[in-house]
């Protein structure tokens, strides 16, 4: 796996940074995983999907919560902005796993560490025929350090 700081940005309000983090921490230890939508980069919809597989280290989005959030989003021509998921004891990177499993090219792939139980983060990258790329994660405007 090669990593590259990319100069590229991926904006969040507040609300759902806050939310995501949320959504990490309820069902702490096992990890949680979700969907972000919207139209020409703009997030419109923030969608909390089921870990059918109830583990701490490994996530598989329920199939039919997943299969409704992509309809929802193909009936509104929305765009897969991102997708996400917690690590509960390791740092905000992408596993071997994660980078096996990155299907949309397209998606910024979100991970939020819950390692710090007191300072969860989440860095954000682009997962590309297995490149890791990071991106700069943008909240209302304010840049956030990556580690």
């Amino acid at each position: 796996m090669t990593t590259v700081q990319s100069s590229r940005e991926f904006h969040l309000d507040r609300a759902t940074h806050g939310d995501v983090i949320a959504h990490a921490r309820s069902d702490f230890p096992y990890e949680v995983c979700g969907l972000l939508a919207g139209r020409d980069g703009a997030l419109t919809k923030h969608y909390r999907i089921p870990n059918a597989a109830r583990s701490m280290t490994f996530y598989n989005m329920d199939p039919k919560a997943l299969l409704a959030a992509m309809n929802e989003m193909d009936d509104n021509d929305w765009d897969l902005l991102g997708i996400y998921h917690s690590h509960t004891h390791t740092e905000a990177y992408p596993s071997s796993t994660d980078v096996e499993l990155a299907f949309y090219a397209d998606a910024v792939y979100l991970i939020v560490s819950l390692q710090d139980p007191d300072r969860p983060h989440i860095r954000v990258f682009d997962i590309v025929e297995g490149r890791i790329n990071e991106r700069t994660l943008v909240v209302d405007g304010e840049q956030r350090t990556t580690r």
